[in-house]
């Protein structure tokens, strides 16, 4: 009964999110219906940041790693680095499409800092979640597997997609609870205190796309906040403030069902 109401559920999800599609196009900066915004206009990269590698050689041409074409958000594969999106949140839920090229490697990096190239440890997958993607379909999964939270969980299953298809992901984060939905698919659904590795990791930050050497294409994003009131102002706040947040959230974090859409 459960799969069945998430195929519901995540089926008016898409059908939401093909009309929002639209909607972002022509309201760049307007919040969409039920409270989800689109991140990603289609046009340009307004509201995002380059990190890492921003340009590179191609003869004696000068061209950029990130781009947008058609619609899309492209990764050209040069270098290391990523796009931030430049607005920290809590608890939240984020979707996006992506369609990879064989042997790529990416992620989605979430509650993290921003990125220093000169400091590794401000890496999406050291300074909060990175969320792999990676051309690995029909491999048994691990915690380095597309949608693993890289190098600490691994996915319940590989549901991805070959290199060349679209696929689309669901991530909620609220609490110390992370929920992932690869293709209609629960792969991700944990509570992170429960894994010591990954207990103390910040339950805010930032969201980005990786670039690891792959060409990548990204399209439709959009989040919804779900931050309450006192953990927004918590995370203003400082030290003190932030360890109230982190156990209400602890407390409050059973009851979420984050794996409904």
């Amino acid at each position: 009964m459960r799969r069945l109401m998430v195929a519901v559920l995540v089926s008016n999800l898409l059908g939401w999110f093909v009309a929002a599609s639209a909607y972002a196009g022509q309201h760049r900066t307007t919040y969409g219906p039920g409270g989800w915004v689109p991140a990603f206009n289609g046009y340009d990269l307004s509201g995002w940041v380059v990190e890492g590698t921003a340009t590179y050689k191609d003869g004696d041409v000068e061209k950029p790693v990130w781009y947008v074409e058609d619609g899309k958000i492209v990764c050209a594969g040069k270098g290391f680095g990523f796009l931030r999106y430049d607005k920290s949140l809590c608890d939240f839920r984020l979707y996006l499409e992506f369609r990879m090229s064989e042997k790529c490697n990416s992620g989605i990096g979430i509650r993290a800092d921003k990125f220093d190239p000169k400091k590794p440890d401000t890496r999406p997958s050291i300074s909060g979640f990175e969320i792999q993607i990676f051309d690995d379909a029909g491999k048994e999964p691990d915690v380095h597997s597309s949608m693993s939270l890289y190098r600490y969980v691994a996915p319940k299953k590989n549901a991805i997609k070959p290199a060349g298809e679209w696929n689309w992901v669901l991530i909620t984060a609220r609490g110390t609870h992370l929920a992932v939905i690869l293709n209609g698919q629960v792969v991700q659904d944990i509570d992170q205190t429960q894994f010591d590795a990954i207990k103390d990791k910040p339950l805010c930050g930032f969201f980005s796309v990786q670039n690891h050497g792959g060409y990548i294409e990204f399209r439709n994003i959009f989040y919804k906040d779900l931050t309450p009131t006192y953990v927004a102002h918590a995370h203003r706040a400082g030290p003190l403030a932030r360890l109230v947040q982190r156990l209400r959230a602890h407390r409050t974090t059973a009851s979420c069902d984050c794996t409904t859409p």
